[in-house]
């Protein structure tokens, strides 16, 4: 069974509507009840700062401190996570000139957010997602690479490195210099990068859809499949799809100087999933099919970080119990237990909770102020 990791503490200072708080826990699940607007969410964005990234929100950093504070925001969490305990703090001073977000560990200023995978992972699923199957084909990205990067720290370095790269190319394009040298140099980086993406996103999706074939769920079995990029590649070494993809690049520079961007490349795959039971888009479904869709992969991916790194994750489930009946909401909290991990879930009503009985510790919030 994988080890656990849990927050035993979490203090706020200037975050979204709380001034101050400071919360305890025990390893326990938590489940916060409140009226909307009383600050829930807030609290699980506030716990996905302890990952890398902007958060469950993906907010504007500036945007996070509260408002009328004077300086900047702060997180602080101290957490039993797979290097033992640790003391994580993060957030952004007031007055710089260039936000950008600070991390300490123990008290020492962190190399990069990246190691904050070494600690712990937190995974989360948001009302937000639900338009996930529906949304354009940039979000499920986004999505698809938050699943890698549970399992690849690196991805998020590789992803970003990557960008930097193609807008470079695209710029060089739109200036009408074709300088071989220079593009040929960017090119061969997007190549080189852009493979490592597309072989980082096939390998967790194979990973995780052997897991879903073999575990039994009480909620709709979604197949998973990439397009957009290398459809045709199956079965190819990804060194003669690293040079096919160079090729492609150095072939359509025109075109893609024509249409101010970069047509061709890992940043143009989709995340495509089917409703297996039903052999069907997951797009085409009801909008109570999508909900749980989502929620059996969110969870299949839960368990498959577990497997491999030997820790379950922090999940973070707002709204979580809102749409499913009552047979489904136990048969969700028994999973999410069966994980072994700490998640943290929101509601209005307390009583959708009420399965979960002794497994979670209920508080109760109210404008900015937690209660137990």
């Amino acid at each position: 069974m994988a080890q656990k990791t849990f927050l035993s503490t979490l203090k706020l200072t200037d975050f979204r509507n709380y001034a101050a708080a400071a919360l305890s826990f025990d390893d326990r699940h938590v489940v916060l009840t409140g009226d909307n607007g009383s600050g829930k969410t807030n609290l699980l964005e506030a716990v996905s700062f302890l990952s890398p990234g902007r958060g469950l929100r993906r907010a504007v950093l500036s945007d996070v401190t509260r408002v009328g504070a004077s300086g900047g925001f702060s997180v602080f969490a101290d957490v039993e996570g797979r290097e033992g305990e640790v003391a994580i703090g993060t957030g952004i001073e007031g007055g710089e000139e260039t936000v950008s977000r600070r991390l300490r560990l123990n008290g020492t200023p962190a190399r990069s957010v990246e190691e904050l995978t070494d600690h712990l992972n937190v995974l989360w699923l948001t009302p937000a997602m639900d338009g996930l199957f529906t949304g354009g084909s940039s979000d499920r990205r986004r999505f698809l690479d938050r699943l890698v990067l549970s399992l690849d720290p690196a991805h998020g370095r590789r992803a970003a490195d990557y960008e930097r790269a193609m807008r470079s190319r695209n710029k060089l394009l739109s200036e009408g210099r074709f300088d071989p040298a220079w593009l040929t140099g960017i090119e061969l980086q997007m190549a080189e990068l852009g493979m490592a993406m597309a072989a980082a996103r096939i390998e967790m999706l194979d990973l995780l859809s052997a897991l879903i074939e073999r575990a039994a769920s009480p909620f709709p079995t979604p197949h998973l499949a990439l397009s957009g990029f290398l459809e045709d590649g199956a079965g190819r070494p990804f060194a003669e799809l690293e040079e096919a993809f160079l090729e492609t690049l150095r072939e359509t520079r025109a075109r893609d100087a024509a249409a101010g961007r970069t047509l061709t490349g890992p940043h143009r795959a989709d995340l495509l999933v089917r409703h297996r039971e039903k052999d069907m888009d997951a797009g085409r479904c009801s909008t109570g099919e999508q909900k749980a869709l989502l929620v059996g992969l969110v969870l299949a991916h839960a368990r498959l970080t577990a497997d491999m790194t030997g820790h379950a994750p922090v999940l973070l489930l707002d709204e979580i119990a809102a749409h499913l009946d009552e047979g489904r909401r136990a048969a969700l909290f028994d999973l999410v237990d069966d994980l072994g991990g700490q998640s943290f879930m929101t509601g209005t009503d307390r009583a959708m909770f009420s399965a979960l009985g002794a497994r979670a510790q209920f508080l109760t919030v109210a404008q900015g102020a937690v209660h137990g």
